[in-house]
């Protein structure tokens, strides 16, 4: 399997990780980045492993997430041997504003 980030999925990952550097420094922004590749690994790995969105569940694909930390998950789907991380959600926002921005 391989990994595709979309814009939109780098876009918010780069923000939690910069929002994480502003308030508790380096050594944690490190750390963040550092699960985030862990927990892509695990989903390459075994693709299924998302628990799947029901926030998205209207959509005609099947997009699944999974939790890297209490601010922030991972939404991806599967198409052939492709893996897409669609969005990378600050899940402190509302909820449905984060599936409307979902493409």
């Amino acid at each position: 399997m391989r990994i595709v980030w979309t814009d939109q999925a780098k876009d918010g990952k780069n923000w939690v990780a910069n929002y994480i550097r502003s308030r508790f420094g380096y050594r944690y922004k490190k750390q963040f980045m550092q699960e985030v590749e862990k927990i892509v690994e695990m989903v390459k790995q075994h693709p299924n492993i998302g628990s799947f969105e029901p926030l998205l569940a209207d959509l005609p694909r099947a997009y699944r997430s999974i939790v890297v930390n209490h601010l922030s998950k991972i939404v991806y789907y599967i198409n052939g041997d492709i893996i897409y991380i669609a969005d990378f959600w600050d899940v402190r926002r509302e909820p449905n504003a984060l599936a409307s921005q979902v493409k």
